[in-house]
């Protein structure tokens, strides 16, 4: 090949290459051109997608159109502002807040709400929850719901609570008796105790009573009862009494544990005794002299004892409070034809045959409360036999 030929070669190669390269600078050139055209012609808008903000260009007609450009999938949960159907505007701002699923519990009683809240109290409020400030919610109110979307509320109610001797109304979740008494700040000593049972569940309306126990030492000085022996005496009519050794009571020291509940003594063991002066015993003779009572038919006096009037009224042995047997320990009911009379043993000793006028001999042999002075009481064995006989004034005269 010559040199020339070479040489034409070359210069073909060498504007083919340069025809290439213009032919490229002028396809970017355009490419260039046309993007800048391209995005020029873009509208700017700002997308607030859960509180973080982004700026973009789109060539997107509306929001709803925006956001499928931009992969967000909104549920009918979801709050897009504004609404998708609305055109795009350059300079716009599009609110996005993706709903969530939150499960409120009450008491036990699930419910799950979709929601685009994150405040517990808002999220509440647009379930229509009301919460009290004795309720126990899982979550304060201005705090955000956690990532588990899950709301616990304990509804509060009232019970009575009895501590000692105060009592009040109080508020309390559903919780133990003695969880319950932990959140009130009571505080139970060693012998203090609870009528209900601790492990028990408290319901509304329910009485809680805390009985405040104390155990006291008492130490005091008291009597002694002193003691009485009897010993019988034949020259005493039978049912008399005479004291002969006047009894004295004696004093010791006795030491008492005393147990108070809610203040009110309901408790007292004797713990140890001191005696410090001893009793006295008291001596008494009781009469068992019988006087033996003799009926004499005869209604005319004899002897020459002393006379006097007396008011006499008649009693029976069957009279009321009547025993049958007389202050001298004469059987009344014995004999139907017993001549006895009741005296003041001051005016007529008991035991004394006497003649009453009217009545005959008889034994003063019986007392009663009434008679004092110159008074009698005749025995007779029937109502009507003392109806009879009524009230008057006769003489008397004593036989022995």
């Amino acid at each position: 090949m010559s040199k020339n030929s070479m040489k034409n070669m070359f210069l073909e190669s060498l504007r083919s290459r340069q025809t290439v390269v213009r032919i490229v600078s002028i396809i970017l050139f355009v490419s260039v051109i046309s993007f800048v055209l391209y995005q020029g012609s873009k509208d700017s808008i700002v997308i607030n997608a859960n509180g973080e903000e982004q700026k973009i260009l789109t060539h997107a007609n509306t929001v709803g159109e925006l956001l499928e450009e931009k992969d967000i999938a909104v549920s009918k949960y979801d709050k897009v502002s504004p609404s998708l159907n609305t055109k795009i505007v350059s300079g716009m701002t599009v609110n996005w807040e993706h709903a969530k699923e939150v499960t409120i519990s009450v008491d036990g009683n699930q419910s799950k709400l979709w929601t685009t809240e994150n405040k517990v109290k808002n999220i509440l409020e647009e379930a229509n929850i009301e919460v009290t400030e004795h309720d126990k919610v899982s979550l304060a109110l201005d705090a955000e719901v956690g990532a588990d979307n899950k709301i616990d509320i304990q509804k509060a109610f009232q019970l009575t609570l009895v501590d000692g001797l105060e009592k009040r109304q109080v508020w309390s979740t559903s919780t133990t008796v003695a969880n319950f008494l932990k959140q009130q700040g009571i505080q139970l000593n060693e012998f203090d105790r609870v009528e209900n049972d601790l492990e028990a569940v408290i319901t509304p309306n329910e009485k809680i009573t805390v009985v405040r126990v104390e155990k006291v030492t008492d130490v005091v000085e008291e009597s002694i009862d002193f003691a009485v022996e009897t010993k019988s005496d034949s020259s005493l009519l039978k049912g008399k009494e005479k004291v002969i050794t006047k009894g004295e009571e004696g004093k010791a020291s006795r030491t008492y544990e005393v147990t108070k509940e809610n203040g009110k003594v309901v408790k007292k063991v004797l713990k140890s005794e001191e005696v410090i002066q001893k009793p006295k015993t008291e001596v008494v003779a009781v009469g068992s002299k019988v006087v033996t009572a003799k009926v004499s038919r005869s209604n005319s006096s004899s002897g020459n004892g002393k006379e006097f009037y007396v008011t006499a009224t008649a009693y029976t042995p069957n009279c009321e409070g009547c025993t049958g047997i007389s202050a001298s320990g004469i059987n009344l009911k014995s004999n139907s034809n017993l001549k006895v009379i009741a005296v003041d043993p001051n005016v007529i000793p008991l035991g004394t045959k006497v003649w009453v006028e009217g009545y005959g001999n008889a034994i003063a042999g019986d007392t009663g409360g009434a008679i004092k002075g110159n008074k009698i009481d005749v025995l007779m064995q029937s109502k009507q036999q003392a109806n009879k006989w009524g009230r008057k004034k006769v003489r008397i005269k004593i036989l022995d």
